[in-house]
């Protein structure tokens, strides 16, 4: 089964921007679509951003036009790219393998995630 490590994660003052990544340990070509999902205190986990086999994505509105999702098959990673960001954007951010192209339906396990923490 291919096991999800995010990375990226950090402390960035509002405004600032950050780049995740989530490397698989195996083949992420044939995953229908692979999503980005961020937890935070209090809250419950929510789906940020998720991009298909073939490269249709589509984001939350909380973050549409400031974060950008895309996959690298040949090197089995999965990115987040975040500007403009905003303490609302604190959470721990996750990545998840979808058996359905909106991510209706996931599987495997939820990794450890990185946490993002964006001061005002």
């Amino acid at each position: 089964q291919v096991q999800l490590v995010e990375s990226g994660g950090g402390l960035v003052q509002a405004g600032g921007s950050l780049r995740l990544s989530c490397a698989a340990s195996g083949s992420i070509s044939s995953i229908l679509a692979m999503g980005w999902y961020r937890q935070a205190p209090g809250k419950q986990r929510e789906l940020v951003a998720r991009i298909t086999d073939g490269g249709s994505t589509t984001y939350a509105d909380s973050v549409k036009g400031r974060f950008t999702i895309s996959r690298d098959n040949a090197k089995n990673t999965v990115y987040l790219q975040m500007n403009s960001l905003k303490p609302e954007d604190t959470a721990v951010y996750y990545c998840m393998k979808c058996r359905t192209y909106g991510c209706a339906i996931i599987f495997g396990s939820w990794g450890q995630g990185t946490q993002v923490t964006v001061s005002s």
